[in-house]
């Protein structure tokens, strides 16, 4: 069950050159019974990228983090140390703790890199997913579109990778799953930012295709729609869309 409450954070950006703390909401998360305070707030800020609650670029303190998720200083700490050594967050040399931002190289690397996973993901689960969890993953699809008319893009983004999940998830063996995940940690704040100009970038629901051929149990048709919905999610992924994305983030 998800938490319904959303906490406030201290972060740092910058206006006409000078720093300003205003605060930003933390995506809700539910902890688990028996879960730990270090690994709460691990999983609290590596949804939080994730879904792109945190541009490129933006400033983070222990202490807000803290103070956010009523917590000592400690498990933040560590969890932001987690969260650094995988690419998600970075500390610079004045022990500011950033967003970081990303290359053209590097973007267009992990879109690819994405792309194979989860194509590869998506075909492996084909033969292993009932009529009825297909339908759980067309209801999920139609709380995206919910979500997206209603103008909450983290609870859109939060569907989204629902939606890839569990078709994913379907394969008892889901060993790519951990990889993905990992790419959309470092992807996040890019991809929050398309989801905001959705409707401008996507206009094939490609989520649609690839129900219809998961009813078909059309394998390539499936790494086909996944394939598609990723490229056409971010604009297209030519030169000049990445360059466009890029500079929305900027």
């Amino acid at each position: 069950m998800r938490s319904s409450a959303r906490f406030r954070v201290s972060v740092v950006s910058k206006v006409k050159g000078h720093a300003q703390l205003k605060p930003l909401v933390l995506p809700p998360l539910a902890r688990p019974d028996g879960m730990t305070t270090h690994d709460y707030a691990f999983n609290r800020l590596r949804q939080a990228i994730m879904v792109g609650a945190f541009r490129p670029g933006t400033s983070v303190t222990i202490r807000g983090l803290a103070e956010a998720l009523e917590s000592s200083p400690t498990p933040v700490r560590e969890a932001l140390r987690q969260l650094t050594s995988i690419g998600a967050l970075q500390f610079l040399e004045n022990r500011r703790i950033v967003v970081p931002h990303i290359t053209p190289a590097r973007f267009e690397e992990l879109i690819s890199l994405r792309i194979a996973l989860e194509s590869h993901a998506a075909r492996r689960a084909v033969a292993h997913l009932s009529e009825r969890q297909i339908a759980q993953i067309a209801a999920v699809d139609d709380s995206i579109e919910t979500e997206i008319r209603a103008g909450d893009k983290v609870a859109a983004l939060i569907a989204n990778q629902a939606f890839h999940r569990l078709i994913y998830m379907a394969n008892p063996d889901p060993v790519a799953m951990p990889l993905i995940e990992s790419v959309w940690l470092q992807l996040g704040p890019i991809l929050g930012i398309a989801m905001e100009h959705v409707t401008e970038l996507y206009v094939i629901d490609r989520h649609r295709e690839a129900i219809d051929a998961l009813r078909r149990r059309d394998e390539d048709a499936v790494a086909d729609a996944i394939a598609a919905d990723i490229r056409e999610g971010i604009g297209g992924f030519d030169q000049q869309a990445v360059a466009r994305l890029l500079r929305l983030a900027a």
